[in-house]
């Protein structure tokens, strides 16, 4: 077992550990535990009451951030049309092909954190859905990454938009902003998402929907926060 180090104890002994923090609170425990010198992701896990092995149970979508993520998003778009290479590249896509990137993507060349396409590539783009499904980065209608206005979409990628999706056990995990945020863009950013959130409940969804929420950066310690 791995010996708990000095900072992450001095960090833990700052947050009773039965405490439910104000989200303001939260942020600032954070900041102030902050010891690295690199600029930390904001990290919040979210525990529903939930079946994900029920289909409607589910949840799977796409929620644009305000304040954005803190992170440079790489995008690739897939799309044939030479007009339409040209537009995308000046919407701010990094990676944009046709044909040819899907060869790229099929021999395991991947450099993009979202892939984006038009719907009339998405039948050539299943060659490589075993390369891109296990990644998350296969194109989905649903989340807006199969799209005829692909320009817009690379727009929304570039501006902060995340995708957040349960696991097997029902928690949703994603990065809300970088530690360096003021605290108030945090704090937008995090509502945001929980709105969604709660807007997406499943109607049969029985219970205490929202159970749990967690804060932590990515070398700190995990605190609760009354989000409900």
């Amino acid at each position: 077992m791995a010996k708990t180090s000095k900072r992450m104890k001095d960090l833990r002994a700052t947050i009773e550990s039965e405490k439910v923090y104000a989200l303001s609170d939260a942020i600032a425990l954070l900041k102030k535990g902050s010891k690295v010198k690199f600029d930390e992701t904001v990290e919040i896990a979210v525990r529903l009451g939930l079946d994900p092995k029920k289909a409607d149970q589910a949840l799977r979508g796409m929620v644009a951030l305000p304040n954005g993520t803190g992170k440079n998003v790489r995008v690739a778009v897939v799309v044939a049309d030479a007009a339409k290479q040209d537009a995308v590249k000046k919407a701010g896509a990094d990676v944009v092909g046709g044909e040819e990137l899907i060869e790229t993507i099929a021999k395991g060349t991947i450099d993009f954190d979202v892939c984006i396409t038009t719907p009339d590539m998405m039948p050539k783009l299943a060659k490589v859905a075993r390369v891109l499904g296990p990644k998350g980065l296969m194109p989905n209608p649903k989340l807006g990454t199969v799209t005829p206005d692909v320009e817009e979409a690379v727009k929304k990628s570039k501006a902060g938009q995340i995708e957040y999706r349960t696991d097997k056990n029902g928690l949703i995990h994603a990065g809300v902003g970088k530690l360096s945020f003021d605290e108030k863009k945090l704090e937008e950013n995090i509502n945001t998402l929980m709105d969604v959130l709660r807007k997406a409940k499943p109607q049969s969804a029985k219970g205490t929907y929202i159970r749990k929420v967690s804060l932590s950066s990515t070398m700190g310690a995990g605190i609760t926060v009354d989000m409900k």
